[in-house]
């Protein structure tokens, strides 16, 4: 099977599952894991804007997409040219397995695909036995303007399986609000999480941003630097992502 993917996370994932150089013939620059691999599969565009012509001159069998991440005219092109599409659109870590399942089916995969998803639902069921200390946490993802994700977002929801507690701090809007100060104060933010993507947060920055709550009254928050993909990286990765952000903030939280 020839497939090309759109989604940084599920590239990784497909290899993982056992796919090789000779089937994943695209990918976009973000797809950087396994690097040895992706190294050898050609660069077909961003994840907003893929070179279709040339996704389509590479003859592809399946192109995996994601919901949030791929725009729909892109799906729509693919479907009216009569190529399958897989479509991942997941917002918690507790339907990975099921995406994964799915994946699986659609690669002829099917054996890894059970094996990563019975591993990632043990994790899950022991997460659940091991919660962290509740703690009202906002996890940065950029900085001027200073965003961060809301809680029905993957993200949010990988923190809250390990329990902590994600407030909407600002309601409505696409999950990933622009915030201020003001409104970190005003949900009783202890601890911002910095996240070192999309913006590669430094420990300062999450400081300076504690100094003006400080300032306008309220009581600061602590600040931990995260690792930006066992943040947001969804998928086979989920597992790690899981066991590396419950490690790092039971050292500190």
């Amino acid at each position: 099977m020839r497939i090309v993917s759109l989604v940084p996370s599920l590239t990784l994932t497909l290899f993982e599952l056992g796919c090789t150089t000779e089937e994943i013939v695209g990918r976009t620059p973000w797809c950087i894991h396994p690097k040895d691999a992706v190294e050898q599969v050609q660069v077909v565009g961003g994840t907003k804007t893929p070179n279709v012509k040339k996704i389509m001159a590479l003859n592809p069998e399946l192109v995996v997409l994601d919901q949030e991440e791929n725009p729909k005219k892109i799906h729509d092109e693919f479907v009216d040219a009569g190529i399958n599409v897989f479509v991942s659109s997941v917002k918690h870590p507790a339907e990975v397995p099921e995406m994964l399942r799915q994946l699986g089916e659609a690669i002829d995969r099917k054996e890894s695909a059970e094996k990563w998803a019975s591993s990632i639902e043990s994790k899950l069921r022991w997460m659940k036995k091991n919660p962290l200390q509740s703690v009202r946490v906002a996890p940065m993802i950029w900085h001027e303007p200073l965003m961060s994700v809301g809680p029905g977002k993957y993200a949010g929801g990988l923190l809250t399986t390990l329990g902590l507690e994600v407030p909407a701090l600002v309601e409505g809007g696409n999950g990933y609000p622009v915030v201020t100060p003001e409104a970190l104060i005003e949900h009783n933010v202890e601890w911002l999480l910095l996240s070192s993507e999309p913006h590669d947060f430094a420990l300062e920055e999450g400081e300076a941003i504690a100094a003006e709550m400080r300032k306008l009254g309220g009581q600061g928050a602590h600040s931990t630097c995260i690792d930006g993909e066992a943040l947001t990286w969804f998928g086979t990765t989920t597992l790690a992502g899981l066991e590396t952000l419950h490690k790092t903030l039971s050292d500190v939280i």
